[in-house]
């Protein structure tokens, strides 16, 4: 990890700039699940991981409240990183199929995790506040892997942030309506540096439905590898 992502994620930890999600992310942490009692909280922002040398950038939308919120690390301890990890593997991005702590050994290859919003939202749900507040993480990550070269977004609140990062970063106005609408596996291209790929989240919700489902998945992970040359 280079100097730069060190700074960036010692102010990142730090961050406090949104009340209501200090105060949901702390209240996780104290009460706990039963499962995880006996077990210490992370309780702070989550920050990015992956490969500095990263070509693929993968965008979720916030840490999950006894996963990433519990541990530490992006889409780590539960089962939306279970089912996301494992696909990871498969295409030869992750060491291991599995995350479930910050010292379990893993390694990502050629990619690299973050978030929008980097402290779990109460529902999941973070407001456009909260967004804004957290917008300049995510568009320093991105001018710190220069080697990117596509962007599978996960979710629609990815997805847009991903585009709102590329008109702030290109001084570009545009309307809600005139941006490209979120589709699983839709590419969105015209005007953009990089091709920001859409997948359904990684979600329970999704997984366990049958909304999102592995082969699904695999499909639109090959679709992004392809258009980041991996």
């Amino acid at each position: 990890m280079s100097n730069d992502f060190r700074a960036l994620r010692a102010r990142l930890v730090a961050c406090r700039a949104c009340p209501r999600l200090v105060a949901w992310r702390e209240e996780v942490a104290r009460v706990k699940r039963r499962a995880y009692r006996e077990q210490s909280y992370w309780g702070k922002p989550v920050p990015g991981f992956g490969d500095p040398q990263a070509r693929l950038l993968i965008v979720g939308l916030a840490p999950g409240a006894h996963g990433a919120n519990r541990t530490g690390r992006m889409f780590t301890g539960d089962r939306s990183g279970d089912f996301l990890y494992a696909a990871l593997h498969r295409r030869g991005l992750a060491s291991q199929p599995e995350s479930l702590g910050l010292d379990d050994g893993l390694i990502l290859r050629g990619c690299f995790i973050t978030s929008p919003v980097h402290c779990v939202p109460p529902k999941n749900r973070p407001n456009a506040e909260e967004q804004r507040n957290c917008a300049p993480y995510l568009s320093e990550e991105v001018a710190l892997l220069p080697e990117l070269r596509a962007v599978l977004a996960l979710g629609r609140i990815g997805f847009e942030s991903m585009l709102k990062h590329f008109e702030r970063a290109q001084d570009i106005v545009r309307r809600a309506k005139d941006r490209p609408r979120f589709c699983h596996g839709g590419v969105a291209l015209e005007g953009l540096p990089l091709p920001v790929v859409a997948s359904f989240h990684v979600s329970q919700q999704n997984t366990q439905t049958g909304r999102l489902t592995s082969a699904m998945f695999d499909a639109v992970l090959e679709q992004a590898c392809g258009l980041a040359g991996l």
